[in-house]
């Protein structure tokens, strides 16, 4: 009885890990936009809840523009939602007035491949 348990013990654990892998649906949802329409509004949450802007796209020549509040055009990055978070809501990153994590407008801020990752160092 116990010879059996203990050989059933890989195929469950296979299981659960299978049950528990994210769906392509799931892995969809949280990837970057990188293709939108012309004139499309899009929103840029913050991270550190200082709230949300929205904005229009554009093509550009390199590539797609967002429209910053103060009226200037922008090339988005990685994705223009967090090219508008990051150039916005997000300038001083956790609201401690700094140009801290890589500073301003750099792609040290921004949300890449494995999502947000944040870098921290002391001395």
């Amino acid at each position: 009885m116990r010879s059996r348990l203990w050989a059933a013990l890989p195929v469950i654990g296979a299981l659960l890990a299978v049950a528990s892998m994210p769906t392509p649906a799931d892995a969809l949802a949280r990837r970057l936009r990188s293709n939108y329409e012309p004139g499309e509004i899009i929103t840029a949450r913050s991270h550190y809840g200082n709230g949300s802007v929205q904005s229009v796209v554009r093509p550009g020549r390199y590539g797609w523009q967002v429209k910053l509040p103060r009226g200037g055009w922008v090339d988005c990055r990685r994705s223009c939602e967090e090219t508008l978070r990051v150039q916005t809501v997000d300038i001083f990153g956790d609201g401690t007035n700094t140009l801290s994590n890589g500073g301003y407008g750099t792609l040290a801020r921004e949300c890449g491949v494995f999502g947000c990752l944040h870098w921290e160092w002391s001395f």
